[in-house]
């Protein structure tokens, strides 16, 4: 990724300090990260450890880049991004998440999200993000970008067909295709679980009985399956 300014990046930026926003559910992390910004010249407006006190507070606050955690209490964090960016198109959001998984960041994407950076990324690493996410540069963390964005445009571009000979529903059980649903919207296994109120090995058992009756090979396809038929948005 070039950083080279154009004179595109230099009317996106943002006049005096960047104004963050830091959302993340640990006290400590999330405290931690607001001060390093801060040490490093940013203005910290706001910050907040659920996902409806995010939407409020970034909505009240109106910062430049929301650094957002995914896992989240009450709302994910790609819920989040979702309603905060579909309100405010300005917005960019840089994703600082402990989850590496590519259909995490798809969805992150997908949801609006400007970067998707792993939480093992050094100070320095951030507030480089933070700097180009203000300007609208895309930031990810190396070996993320090229997989998960090429998997991307071309969901977004040339979603595959569905064969004429397809059943036009597929042959999955309520609590399957409920599973499913939450799989596209971006929930972990864990939160899935909870908020179905069953174990997650239950979950994992719909999730292999939906890969097996879809004739799919994992998660990712998974998603791609359940976006393509708009189920994230049931």
């Amino acid at each position: 990724m070039s950083t080279q300014n154009t004179p595109q990046d230099a009317q996106g930026a943002p006049d005096g300090p960047i104004r963050v926003m830091v959302v993340d559910d640990h006290p400590m992390w999330r405290d931690a990260v607001a001060r390093d910004l801060t040490e490093s010249g940013f203005d910290v407006v706001a910050t907040a450890g659920d996902g409806a006190q995010a939407v409020r507070r970034a909505r009240a606050a109106r910062p430049d880049v929301l650094v957002l955690d995914l896992n989240l209490p009450g709302m994910p964090g790609v819920q989040v991004c979702k309603e905060l960016v579909g309100s405010d198109p300005g917005l960019r959001v840089l994703v600082l998440s402990a989850s590496g998984e590519h259909a995490d960041v798809l969805e992150a994407v997908k949801s609006g999200a400007t970067g998707y950076l792993l939480k093992s990324a050094s100070t320095q690493e951030l507030t480089d993000a933070v700097r180009s996410t203000a300007v609208g540069d895309p930031v990810f963390t190396p070996g993320l970008a090229g997989l998960v964005l090429g998997e991307y445009r071309r969901l977004a571009s040339d979603p595959a067909p569905v064969a004429s000979n397809e059943p036009k529903a597929p042959q999955l059980t309520d609590r399957e295709t409920e599973v499913l649903r939450l799989v596209a919207k971006g929930l972990s296994y864990k939160q899935i679980a909870e908020r179905l109120v069953i174990s997650h090995r239950t979950v994992q058992n719909h999730v292999q009985n939906t890969l097996g009756k879809l004739q799919l090979h994992n998660r990712v396809e998974l998603v791609r399956y359940a976006i393509e038929r708009g189920l994230d948005d049931a």
